[in-house]
């Protein structure tokens, strides 16, 4: 076994605990591993999916290592950790089962926390390469891997089916999707990616963004299809000042200034600022960028046209994100619609022009964040209508599923199935009354 695909198995075994123990996101937690800047580029991408992988087939894995266990009580976390990785390979990434296991068992054999266990480690992995397959094919994925509070919100929210099937959206990995500046259709042809009916690209494999054509030229960006309509929302913006709120890492800033709109980008985080700052550049389109805290941001002149892309849990975005059920919790819900709602009052009540329109959005599924946030703002703010959306505001024909009875935007990742899917998403546009 080359010592290069050990590190590997290593660097994901530190990064995996990172999330599950320490709370740690994911990307964050890869790019700061000290081992991944020393491995070659393929196998920074196997530690990457290996445990994406993990964290997204978690519960059928747990599921099927306590099938081989004779013992009652929970193992150590370390070594459930580990067996977890060797299982996601055995079970869901078709790794040879003597690398799978073989890997494992020599991390085992390396630390002392694990040594006693390396016996253990090794008969679990070997029966789950002789009889996973067929435990897995008995289990119910939706339903193991969704932690109880969010399959419980989302059966509340949208209907038992409907949370099947977001879960099962879930469980794979999500396509690449670009904006481009220029005719999609021919930026499509460019980079051989699918063009879907909203205008967005899509490239069915991850691939490296420079490799394609016209990233260097800033032809496009990275955003997914269901993020690429929110500001669709406002309308004709030509030549109209637009006050982006919370707009880092800045998909919906190009946008609107593609759209031919002065943008004001503002966030709090200078140093996601810098990712926008990068993108600015390389596609040559111009925005102003503000590090401020929105709450406390004092224009010399209210904005026309806001757009709140709100802080929230992100639970739209897990098909992305697989850590995102393991980072979250119900108090971050209410931590967040609390804030959400602050940063809604502040916009509507300091930031926006007398005849102004709002689109507050969320990239959640949860309806805290969302329908029942806009609801409850309605009922605060006698002076605010809601504008409800047309497939037209979207850009196509008919919007099918994707606007809701109160006419609003409610993307959720099983829609586009067939495409390969969405995020999910909320977006409202409010407006002053008269």
């Amino acid at each position: 076994m080359k010592k290069e695909s050990l590190k590997a198995r290593l660097a994901a075994f530190d990064i995996l605990q990172n999330v599950l123990r320490k709370k740690q996101a994911l990307d964050e937690s890869f790019d700061r591993h000290p081992l991944i800047a020393a491995l070659e580029k393929r196998d920074r991408g196997f530690v990457h999916v290996l445990v994406a992988t993990s964290l997204r087939h978690l519960g059928q894995i747990d599921g099927a290592i306590k099938s081989c266990l004779d013992r009652k009580d929970d193992l150590k976390a370390p070594v459930m950790d580990l067996l977890r990785l060797g299982a996601a390979q055995l079970l869901f990434l078709e790794t040879a089962s003597h690398a799978a296991v073989d890997t494992s068992v020599q991390i085992a054999a390396s630390q002392p926390q694990l040594l006693p266990y390396k016996g253990l480690i090794n008969a679990v992995l070997r029966r789950l390469s002789r009889q996973g397959a067929a435990f897995v094919q008995k289990q119910d994925g939706p339903r193991l891997n969704t932690p109880v509070w969010l399959w419980e919100s989302w059966v509340a929210a949208y209907g038992a089916k409907a949370a099947r099937l977001i879960a099962q959206a879930h469980a794979a990995q999500a396509p690449l999707d670009l904006s481009f500046k220029g005719d999609p259709a021919v930026g499509a042809k460019r980079v051989g990616g699918m063009l879907l009916p909203s205008g967005t690209v899509r490239l069915e494999q991850q691939v490296a963004l420079e490799t394609l054509e016209g990233f260097a030229a800033g032809d496009f960006w990275v955003q997914d299809a269901a993020a690429a309509m929110i500001a669709r929302l406002l309308g004709d913006v030509r030549g109209k000042d637009v006050l982006d709120l919370c707009a880092a890492p800045g998909g919906k800033t190009l946008q609107l200034a593609a759209m031919g709109a002065q943008v004001t980008a503002l966030d709090r985080a200078d140093k996601r600022l810098a990712r926008l700052r990068d993108n600015l550049a390389r596609t040559k389109l111009q925005a102003t960028l503000i590090c401020a805290d929105a709450q406390q941001y004092k224009p010399a002149q209210k904005a026309d046209f806001i757009l709140l892309d709100a802080p929230c849990t992100a639970t739209g975005t897990i098909r992305r994100h697989p850590d995102i059920p393991y980072l979250k919790t119900k108090d971050d819900v209410l931590r967040l619609s609390n804030l959400q709602r602050e940063l809604l009052d502040y916009a509507a009540t300091h930031l926006l022009s007398d005849k102004g329109v709002l689109v507050y959005a969320v990239c959640s599924l949860q309806k805290q964040e969302a329908e029942d946030q806009i609801e409850a703002f309605l009922a605060r703010y006698q002076d605010f209508e809601r504008v409800p959306t047309a497939a037209q505001d979207l850009g196509f024909a008919e919007s099918g599923e994707l606007i809701s009875k109160q006419g609003d935007l409610r993307c959720l990742p099983c829609f586009w199935g067939k495409q390969g899917g969405m995020d999910g998403f909320y977006a409202a546009r409010l407006r002053r009354r008269g």
